[in-house]
């Protein structure tokens, strides 16, 4: 080899002096690919991923929190000076226990009075049964005195209901609700299941609750439009929703859902804390009842309460809601000095489903399901059931899966496919994955506009045309060509998870199911797929628009 001066490059152009190509190796803090151009840095690229033919590069992963809005600070009673105290206050905790035991059944009654004979839901109540309703208001305070809450600090005051005919707050605790009541006696926003709640879901009636079943597109809607028309009618009390749909341990602030700010009217956000040292009154998690205990045997609990200036609309262009929402995020982070994060209640749900089936770091389960970087929403019911899969291949509650588990909840062999859809999703080369980088590969592999194309030709693939089903023989037949298999049973129970009536024959609404619920299953048809699917192109098939129709 020549001596190499100054200006001669440390590696020629194109190979070794023996003709081997150079292997040259990239680092960039910012991205595991550097030829990764996606707008997001968290976004992985791999020129080896087994999903290239449905236009995929990689999958965003925005980088992980440590943040645990839902962690109640105070769930064990420590220190020589609680425990004294909870000794000392047990009288007064019978005594409060009386007095909201009283005024819970008082409430109830007069309630029951103030609904008696009245069918006109559509319409406002009465006066002369709101006026009844000043018991249940005034049993509301008394609740909130047994609860330790003698007295309340107020800051600012309630917007004329003309001006703001919608008020939002953070969500803490199950105070929050008793005090709005007593305060305001609003019109709010409720999940069904209240309804059936023994004396809650009667009081609440009262309120002309608007019920909302989260899971259900249709009444998410018709809940929108009952925002609506309440809101824009003076004659209805103000309709009181909180946002982020579920409690924090008031520390961060969630992702604020849309329904408060579809209508567009004004809106004036409140702010409510609960300062402390020795207990953090927030319900998460913690259950309700100890939660009740300790709320019982404190010599005074603080509360805050501040009533911020009003945010509207913007009047010189249409705002679209998210934006809106977000400005109120803004100002109601802003007066509580907290973070604003992309949790849900989604992940709220996450994390109950890890805390229920006794997860190592049951926190490592929540993902940020409305995350910026993310294109696309994740149904809470989607994840829930990604997160049972997950689950399935994680015996011994790690919250990691390693290959050979992975693997074996999709019925599957190793082969160097298997092993490139294994290292899709573990693009940090560890050897396992977590259930954020499983989620996120499955949603965003399941989003491709081409995937459910790709689904339907395989099943096309895979059957001979004669029958609208796939036999056990002919899938056999078909995927022994591509997973090696090394007995029949091995195939049998690929074919059960698609089987799922266990008839012996998939058809094509069963087909398409399991490919939905396990979208990474879809590389090992992409053999079976026409040419068209396998020349990418700036993320689309070339001239593969038809594909789409």
């Amino acid at each position: 080899m020549a001596d190499a001066a100054l200006h001669t490059p440390l590696l020629t152009q194109n190979c070794t002096s023996n003709g081997e190509a150079h292997l040259a190796i990239s680092i960039d803090s910012s991205s595991p690919n550097p030829n990764c151009n996606h707008k997001s840095e968290s976004f992985y690229c791999d020129v080896r991923n087994p999903f290239e033919f449905l236009g995929v590069d990689g999958y965003p992963l925005p980088p992980s929190s440590t943040a645990d809005p839902f962690r109640n600070h105070t769930p064990k009673i420590e220190g020589v000076y609680e425990w004294v105290k909870i000794f000392l206050s047990v009288p007064i905790a019978l005594l409060r226990l009386l007095l909201f035991g009283l005024s819970l059944g008082i409430g109830y009654l007069a309630t029951l009075i103030a609904l008696q004979g009245w069918k006109d839901k559509h319409n406002p109540m009465p006066r002369w049964r709101c006026r009844l309703m000043w018991v249940t208001r005034i049993c509301a305070r008394c609740i909130l005195f047994s609860f330790g809450y003698q007295w309340i600090k107020r800051k600012g005051r309630p917007a004329p209901r003309e001006k703001a005919p919608i008020v939002v707050s953070n969500h803490v605790s199950y105070i929050e609700p008793i005090f709005f009541f007593y305060e305001l006696f609003p019109t709010i926003v409720a999940s069904e299941s209240h309804d059936s709640l023994p004396f809650v879901g009667t009081i609440i009636r009262a309120m002309q609750v608007i019920y909302v079943n989260r899971f259900s597109p249709a009444s998410r809607k018709n809940a929108v439009n009952e925002i609506q028309r309440k809101a824009s009618s003076n004659r209805f009390p103000r309709v009181l929703l909180f946002p982020e749909g579920t409690t924090t341990n008031g520390r961060f602030l969630l992702s604020f859902q849309m329904g408060a700010f579809i209508p567009g009217y004004p809106i004036q956000p409140v702010v409510v804390r609960y300062p402390y040292v020795h207990f953090d009154q927030s319900w998460g998690n913690i259950s309700l009842m100890k939660l009740m205990f300790r709320m019982f045997t404190q010599f005074h609990n603080f509360m805050e309460v501040e009533y911020l200036p009003v945010v509207s609309p913007s009047q010189s262009q249409k705002e679209p809601a998210s934006i809106f929402a977000e400005r109120t995020a803004r100002a109601v982070a802003s007066a509580l000095n907290v973070v604003q994060t992309s949790y849900s209640y989604g992940d709220m749900m996450l994390l109950m489903k890890a805390y229920e089936m006794k997860q190592e770091n049951p926190s490592s389960f929540m993902v940020e399901l409305t995350h910026k970087d993310l294109d696309y929403r994740i149904n809470t019911m989607e994840a829930l059931e990604f997160l049972d899969k997950f689950l399935s291949m994680d015996p011994d509650n790690s919250g990691h899966v390693k290959f050979e588990d992975f693997l074996e909840a999709l019925r599957l062999k190793p082969c160097d496919l298997t092993r490139k859809i294994f290292e899709f999703v573990d693009f940090e080369r560890n050897g396992k994955i977590t259930f954020k980088q499983f989620l996120l590969a499955s949603t965003h592999v399941m989003r491709q506009p081409l995937f459910q194309r790709a689904c339907e030709f395989s099943f096309a693939m895979c059957h001979d045309g004669a029958h609208d089903y796939v036999s056990r023989e002919q899938f056999a037949c078909t995927v022994s060509q591509i997973i090696p298999f090394t007995n029949d049973e091995d195939v049998a129970e690929l074919f059960n998870m698609f089987d799922k009536d266990g008839d012996g024959k998939i058809a094509k609404p069963d087909f398409l199911n399991c490919l939905t619920k396990n979208p990474l299953l879809i590389a090992i048809f992409a053999p079976l797929l026409p040419d068209e699917f396998l020349h990418v192109s700036n993320g689309l098939p070339e001239d593969a628009t038809h594909l789409l129709c």
